[in-house]
């Protein structure tokens, strides 16, 4: 299938070839055909695995040839995250501009008197967070009653975050006949209230899970002691540019960071305490190579969509399962190959396997002593010990849904961690996975 066999509006499928997309990616191929029929879609897919274009080309297609009066616009994409949504916001403008379509981002941490100018003009698209939505639509800047199709993205992440009633109440400012389409790594807890409420009749479409294993993807552990954690993470970056390193605090990413830099290792810290201007400057500096590496904590874990990273380090163990698998999901997007390393003290090292396993992986365990030099992760791929593998997890049987179900997951097993050989990686040419 190539973006040529949808049902798309003249001139996009070329658009996106021009872009070196050519090819649906698995999530899209489902979504994206229901989502143009005018079916509410429920979609469960992992990060990196293609949603932006899988909702952003049907909201494009349903709103083509139409126009939109000042300060209501017809489609809604609401995003946990300010970075998500300049992300979003960036990937859909060319395809929006050949469609003669305006859309725009509403975010907190800016100032709000722009925002507000540029809904009184009229925009078709508003790409969102909910607080500063929320506020807007408070001081009666915008209407929601115009919308025809709202889009949830990240929506467990949404509720982790605690917006659940901000957006249950966003949702029902919306008309009820209005198109909902809402994706999500996870469908339990705060998601399925979603749901029921605001989804009642829709598509299902499951193409994987957040705790799949990736093929490409390795588990490390790495232990030191702690006075020679600094020294060890140092080293590991050094031989491994384009990484990704998460701290439990605020101050612990400003703090690395700064360390390292000072070792001449360019790093970027991205983290709650800094201002909307000044973390999308330290994300430009990484995407543009001016920085090799991003300290960053969990808030921003999602925020944080940039391809090529070969390496995510857990300098700070997260606390549960979940935590560790959207942190790792930086690395191994769209195909590619990346490696995950975890560093821990001996004394925290059972906490630690007992984490990775509860996720579903199999890690190497390396001695920082005596890890290879330099610590690449190719190195890494064939030093150290492979720990016991995990208990099989059960597998949900696929049976008769009443909705639509479509699964993408290999029938033949997967490898995991330690287990698996590296792959080249593949080209990001006409992958679609955006």
């Amino acid at each position: 299938m190539s973006f040529h066999d949808l049902a798309l509006p003249e001139g996009l499928a070329t658009k996106l070839a021009r872009q070196k997309i050519l090819t649906p990616s698995p999530i899209q191929q489902v979504v994206i055909p229901a989502a143009l029929e005018g079916h509410n879609v429920l979609g469960r897919a992992r990060t990196g695995s293609g949603k932006t274009l899988a909702f952003g080309l049907p909201v494009l297609a349903r709103l083509v040839g139409g126009t939109s009066r000042p300060k209501a616009p017809r489609a809604l994409i609401l995003l946990p995250t300010r970075e998500l949504a300049t992300q979003v916001h960036t990937a859909l403008l060319p395809l929006a501009q050949k469609l003669d379509l305006k859309h725009t981002t509403i975010y907190g941490g800016v100032p709000i008197n722009k925002q507000i100018n540029v809904l009184k003009a009229g925009v078709d698209i508003v790409i969102a967070t909910p607080g500063r939505l929320t506020d807007l639509l408070d001081r009666r800047c915008l209407t929601l009653d115009d919308i025809e199709v709202t889009v949830l993205d990240e929506a467990d992440h949404l509720c982790d975050l605690g917006f659940f009633k901000p957006i249950d109440a966003l949702l029902a400012r919306t008309p009820h006949d209005s198109q909902r389409l809402l994706l999500s790594a996870t469908l339990d807890g705060d998601v399925d209230k979603l749901v029921k409420r605001h989804l009642p009749v829709r598509r299902l479409f499951e193409v994987d899970q957040v705790d799949d294993q990736v093929e490409t993807m390795e588990h490390h552990v790495l232990i030191s002691e702690p006075t020679e954690k600094t020294a060890t993470v140092r080293a590991l970056l050094s031989a491994n540019p384009r990484s990704i390193v998460f701290t439990r605090t605020r101050r612990g990413a400003t703090r690395l960071a700064r360390q390292l830099s000072q070792k001449g290792i360019a790093a970027v810290d991205m983290h709650g305490d800094l201002t909307q201007k000044h973390r999308e400057r330290n994300l430009a500096r990484f995407t543009k190579g001016e920085a090799t590496v991003i300290v960053a904590t969990d808030v921003a874990a999602r925020g944080i969509h940039v391809d090529g990273i070969g390496l995510v380090v857990h300098y700070d163990a997260p606390a549960e399962h979940k935590a560790y698998l959207h942190r790792s999901g930086r690395t191994a997007r769209a195909g590619e190959s990346g490696s995950v390393v975890t560093m821990t003290t001996p004394e925290a090292l059972d906490d630690v396997v007992k984490l990775q396993r509860k996720a579903g992986v199999t890690a190497r365990h390396h001695q920082a002593s005596t890890a290879p030099s330099p610590m690449t992760v190719e190195s890494l791929s064939t030093a150290g010990v492979e720990a016991p593998a995990p208990p099989a997890r059960p597998r949900r049987q696929n049976g008769q849904h009443q909705n639509t179900k479509s699964s993408s997951r290999p029938q033949n097993g997967r490898r995991s961690g330690g287990q698996q050989r590296r792959r080249r990686p593949r080209q990001n040419a006409g992958s679609g996975q955006r």
